[in-house]
């Protein structure tokens, strides 16, 4: 099992910065891929933005240029640093931790909100 933690979110106004966090604990050994979803009012969760072990990354078009994922392997920790956020960003974000070869491996933070403001 692995556990993962979200903290950093909070209201903001549009234009302005936030830093969500998430660490890992657990049997993280088994994870290739952690990455940031969120799910706004009403809408399907979607991929924000993905990070290898090796650090490669992926992100949505609509937070390319904006947003940064980074992680911390020494600390199990994961960053997404949002940059010109707008009210669109609002939404629950969630922290996903997994085994891209294997579907049992597959973990989810409780989601911290970002509110943004107009």
């Amino acid at each position: 099992q692995v556990q993962l933690v979200e903290s950093g979110g909070g209201l903001v106004q549009a234009g302005g910065s936030l830093r969500l966090s998430c660490v890992a604990s657990g049997s993280i050994l088994r994870i290739n891929y952690m990455g940031w979803d969120r799910q706004a009012p009403g809408k399907q969760r979607e991929l924000v933005a993905q990070i290898t072990n090796g650090g490669s990354t992926n992100y949505a078009d609509s937070v390319k240029g904006r947003f940064t994922i980074s992680r911390d392997n020494a600390k199990n920790k994961i960053y997404l640093q949002m940059d010109s956020l707008k009210p669109e960003d609002t939404a629950v974000y969630y922290c996903n931790a997994k085994n891209i070869f294997s579907v049992r491996y597959d973990y989810w933070g409780q989601g911290t909100q970002v509110p943004t403001s107009s």
